[in-house]
Parts: structure tokens; sequence; C-alpha cells
């Protein structure tokens, strides 16, 4: 599907996530699913979670073991392709990378997406974090139904 579609299977998806068990801590999810040269990841990772290898163009694995959820990497990754996933109180919580005009703003509701680009419900904005270094990146801490865990990719402003 990934090939005609450019949307990754749910297989896919659920491949790149950790168990609900890890996810009580954040963890960075890696949705890279081709080997391209490409190693941001990997090198702005200051606790040297993420591994390409020799290879430059392998896909990332991450040891989520040493991932502190910091979300470093999501504003590393040139292809907006690593997200930061928490599962707290039935909820999931996402730290998403954001690029896009208007900037959500803390308790707004906007429009929860899918990898199709389809609404799939309502996010609650719980952080928005514009870095001095990062400013064409924001990072936007986003909460879904626990429902929503393997669908949600990103948000849609609820203004359009």
């Amino acid at each position: 599907m990934l090939d005609k579609t450019g949307v990754p299977t749910i297989e896919q998806i659920r491949s790149r996530f950790h168990d609900q068990a890890t996810l009580v801590r954040p963890k960075a999810i890696l949705e890279c699913y081709e080997n391209i040269p490409c190693n941001p990841c990997e090198t702005s990772c200051p606790f040297n979670a993420i591994h390409i290898g020799e290879d430059i163009n392998q896909q990332p694995v991450l040891d989520p073991d040493k991932c502190t959820g910091c979300g470093i990497c999501v504003y590393s990754c040139p292809g907006l392709a690593i997200i930061v996933c928490q599962l707290i109180n039935q909820k999931a919580r996402f730290k998403i990378p954001y690029e896009l005009l208007p900037i959500p703003k803390a308790n707004e509701e906007w429009i929860a997406v899918d990898r199709s680009g389809n609404a799939i419900g309502t996010a609650t904005i719980i952080k928005v974090d514009c870095l001095g270094k990062q400013q064409k990146t924001t990072i936007v801490t986003v909460e879904v139904p626990i429902e929503k865990l393997y669908e949600f990719i990103t948000i849609r402003s609820p203004y359009e």
C-alpha cells in the first residue's frame, strides 16, 4: 500500500509502536518505512537511542530503554517522520512536528487527522513549543482518545 498510496498499512504502523507498557513513558516513534540516505535523528539524539549503523541508507531503529521522549529527533527529522507517544489516563499523548499557520494554542480543540488526511475526531492541544533554533518546526503536544493510537498522525485547524 505504501508504494501505491504513500500511506503505510496498519501492520506497518503498529510495527513502529512499542507495547503499551513501554508507552507509559514517552517514546519516539520512527515512521521511516523506506531505506533512504538520512541520519539526522541518529546524530541529534543526546541519549544514543537511535541507531542507523554503517550504511546511512538503513532505516533507523530505536532503543526504547535509552529514549527519554525529549523530542529532539522530532525537530531534527527533515521528513517529519518522527513523533513521540505516551499513554496517560486512557489518552494517547503525542508530540508532533507542525509547520503550518495558524499555530495552535494550548487548550484549543483541533481536528485529529489520519495518515490519509481524513478527519478522525478531535485533538486537544496540551502544549506548543517554538524553540529559537527550530523556528520553522513547532512541536505541538496533543491528546487524542487511546482508540486513535494507531490512526492519529497530525492536526488540522478547525478555522479552515
